[in-house]
């Protein structure tokens, strides 16, 4: 409940001194002994609070999603297992899971505006791409996939001009030594997020080598995120993505005085 909404209540007397102050700190978050909800995130920040499923405790998962769902009528959950999964099912059936991008989510509906571009090297980078991607969508985006366009092809990324000039924000993700996220950032206009995936040889070092070469690109415009971290990178871009149509509007507001 909004603070406006609990005042309002007060001043009809339909909410007592008490059960406002209860309501206020509830609204701060909600504390469950091993974990402290923030429920009032989305009010500060404009999106909730998201949870990260791997390494969890079964009993801890499941009665944190649970509170979350029935505070805010959605939930998104990353680096899902299905057993995780399964458990989470049984107390909300409604729950979905995609096992590629291990995304354990129930999700409102909702209007998905602008354009993200997410990009990959090569197919064994989709699982991190379909994390980036779902977590924008989540979060009100719309989302153009364009998979397998590296650099071993670049024909492959070449022919594909016309998306990357309509997109508001890029995801570049790739493995091996991470070149996509420079050769993308050379054809754009908008800013480019460059993932760092742990695909690769030996020498790859995990997603190491991707990483140096992603910071050390001579492109300008991009911002590089953490080995893997598709979610990060999908929250940024819906953010950027969220400024560009802003921005937009703002100008078109001044066109029309």
């Amino acid at each position: 409940m909004e603070m406006k909404e609990i005042l309002e209540k007060i001043q009809k007397h339909e909410m007592t001194i008490e059960e406002a102050e209860k309501e206020i700190k509830h609204n701060q978050y909600e504390d469950l002994g091993y974990a402290k909800i923030d429920h009032n995130r989305k009010e500060r920040i404009g999106t909730g609070e998201v949870i990260y499923c791997q390494s969890k405790p079964n009993e801890y998962l499941s009665k944190i999603y649970k509170t979350i769902y029935q505070e805010n009528g959605e939930v998104l959950g990353t680096r899902a297992s299905k057993e995780q999964f399964d458990l989470v099912k049984k107390e909300i059936p409604e729950v979905q899971y995609n096992p590629l991008s291990r995304i354990l989510k129930i999700e409102k509906p909702k209007e998905r505006i602008g354009n993200i571009l997410v990009c990959t090297g090569g197919t064994s980078d989709i699982p991190v791409a379909e994390e980036a991607a779902e977590t924008a969508e989540f979060f009100g985006s719309h989302v153009e996939r364009l998979y397998d366009v590296g650099v071993a092809g670049i024909h492959r990324l070449l022919s594909q001009r016309e998306k990357i000039e309509k997109a508001n924000c890029i995801i570049a993700i790739a493995g091996m030594e991470g070149a996509l996220a420079s050769v993308v950032a050379g054809l754009a206009k908008v800013p480019v997020i460059a993932v760092p995936t742990s695909v690769g040889y030996g020498a790859n070092l995990g997603g190491i080598t991707a990483l140096l070469g992603m910071i050390n690109s001579c492109s300008n415009g991009i911002a590089t995120v953490n080995i893997d971290n598709g979610y990060g990178a999908g929250y940024l871009a819906n953010q950027i993505n969220h400024l560009a149509i802003h921005a937009c509007h703002k100008n078109r507001d001044v066109d029309n005085i």
